[in-house]
């Protein structure tokens, strides 16, 4: 290996595997050799020597070419030690400073008593010969002397990761501007910087039968109820695939109803915001190479709710949740409103307004249906391309297709000076829900309730309410009710949902998600009693 700093005259000999490979032709060799269906099964066998072990591991990785091996022989010529790693995701600065230099600093000979000389906090000792593979693909490199009952590893990773900085899409006026990234070890010291607490607890599982994907969940062990994390955790370890990639298959393979438009599990990538959650007695869910993190089990109204409600004085915060509530309903009927009243309920249009809606209808070629379903497909194009575009020019060509657009159907008469406004807002109303599942769920919606207006109108629009509030009422997130506190109706529980009450009153988790620890030591205001 070219990389490593030969230090004076200690390192004299470099054998590849594959020059090992060549060497090897006794029966022996070909008996110790490890079969491809099945290499972890062979691992644990006592090999002849150092060379039998690494050319089963050699083998086990298909001798692929960024699987390297180096035997070292140490001055006293009485000892071998073998270094083994994948040199595309380990650093190998690294792997010079805490393996090959304290090791050349040894005059002896290299057995598990003077080995453990040059052990520190990044040397494991390791009995398990099963786990060779795993250990190679998380980045570790792997040491192995004479003594065939043990080996040593040392996390050796590279460094790949971005700066901490805040999320483009949960983006707060006042408060924290950190945010996750893709290293799951720094997303959970973000998230034990604001719980600085013993109770929190982090369990590690893996997913994917070849990604081997790594799944934190993180809760608090005196207030997440256990009946809640054993049925996530089953539910983590009962997904069976060869490929899980990213946090949306987890998502997929572990929710209530997979059918549903409404999300299930809350996505954020904001540290004080899981760290809230947690507090509440949920559970969190970190991915590996992932800045998304997902908790459960959630209600309606989380969705609705961001950190500014909370850095604002609370009668604030409750105005502008009362608008994100508000203009979900915006979303999903205006358009339907809209087609209803032009299609069959004329007469609620006030006489003053009569004259101007028929001029703006009477040449219009199509009905109004056709109208709403043209702009609010040429809205969700235009949406896509701006995101697909780049920064710079994206958001100038939204506004400025959209306004050309607008203005381009309106004068060559296909679509009425009121369906524009209409669109418009309800553009503007789906942008304001913070969560972008439900978002993108609340724009889903807005198409039947369309469709049933079209038809029957105001008992089209009424029919689908009932339809939509009744899965809702039916709907469970981890066993608890998606609807709570409305249905079933908690009344102690209102205080955080639609409307959010003063800190000091908050002094009790909510219901739905059956906490161990119920109440909160929220008595913040002790010193009007002068105590």
């Amino acid at each position: 290996m070219t990389f490593f700093k030969k230090p004076k005259k200690l390192l004299e000999q470099k054998i590849t595997m594959k020059e090992e490979k060549n060497q090897k032709s006794s029966p022996s060799s070909q008996k110790n050799s490890v079969k491809n269906s099945q290499p972890e099964q062979d691992m644990n066998v006592n090999h002849q020597s150092i060379h039998d072990l690494l050319t089963d591991i050699e083998k086990s990785f298909s001798y692929s070419e960024d699987l390297q091996t180096h035997m070292i022989k140490m001055p006293s010529d009485k000892s071998e030690v073998a270094l083994i790693f994948l040199d595309s995701i380990i650093d190998k600065q690294r792997v010079q400073d805490l393996i090959l230099n304290p090791l050349f600093e040894l005059d002896e000979d290299i057995d598990i008593r003077t080995f453990e000389k040059v052990i520190n906090i990044d040397f494991k000792k390791q009995t398990d010969f099963t786990k060779i593979q795993e250990l190679l693909l998380q980045s570790y490199t792997l040491i192995f002397t004479k003594d065939s009952s043990c080996y040593f590893s040392v996390f050796t990773p590279i460094k790949t990761e971005r700066d901490i900085s805040e999320p483009d899409n949960e983006a707060v006026i006042r408060g924290s501007h950190e945010g996750f990234i893709e290293s799951m070890s720094t997303n959970i010291a973000l998230i034990r910087k604001r719980l600085k607490s013993q109770k929190l607890v982090v369990k590690y599982l893996k997913v994917g039968k070849e990604t081997h994907t790594n799944v934190a969940m993180l809760y608090m062990s005196d207030i997440a109820n256990p009946e809640i994390l054993q049925e996530v955790e089953r539910r983590i370890n009962s997904i069976e695939a060869d490929s899980v990639m990213t946090p949306g298959n987890i998502e997929e393979s572990i929710e209530d109803k997979t059918f549903s438009l409404f999300p299930q599990t809350l996505s954020t990538e904001r540290p004080d915001r899981v760290a809230a959650n947690l507090m509440e007695g949920r559970v969190a869910l970190l991915y590996d190479s992932s800045p998304t993190v997902n908790l459960a089990p959630v209600n309606f109204f989380v969705f609705f709710q961001t950190p500014d409600d909370y850095n604002k004085r609370w009668m604030l915060g409750s105005f502008y949740r009362l608008i994100r509530l508000f203009s979900f309903f915006i979303a999903i009927g205006l358009p339907a409103f809209y087609i209803a009243i032009v299609s069959f309920h004329f007469e609620v249009i006030p006489s003053a307004l009569i004259l101007l809606m028929k001029s703006s209808l009477e040449n219009i070629p199509y009905p109004p249906l056709f109208e709403a379903l043209v702009m609010e497909l040429t809205i969700e194009l235009i949406r896509e391309a701006a995101i697909r575009l780049p920064t710079r020019i994206g958001s100038t060509i939204a506004i400025v297709g959209g306004l050309v657009i607008g203005d381009a159907v309106v004068k060559a008469g296909l679509i009425s000076n009121l369906m524009i406004i209409v669109v418009a807002t309800t553009a503007i109303a789906a942008y304001t829900v913070p969560s972008n599942e439900m978002s993108l769920a609340v724009r889903l919606l807005r198409f039947p309730f369309m469709v049933a207006a079209a038809t029957f109108g105001f008992l089209g629009i009424v029919f689908g309410l009932i339809i939509m509030f009744f899965h809702l009422c039916r709907l469970y997130s981890f066993g608890t009710p998606y609807f709570a506190p409305l249905a079933p109706f908690k009344i102690g529980d209102l205080k955080d949902t639609i409307i959010r009450l003063p800190f000091f009153k908050m002094n009790s988790r909510p219901s739905d998600i059956k906490p161990i620890k119920k109440d909160e030591d929220n008595h913040t205001r002790k010193w009007e009693t002068h105590e």
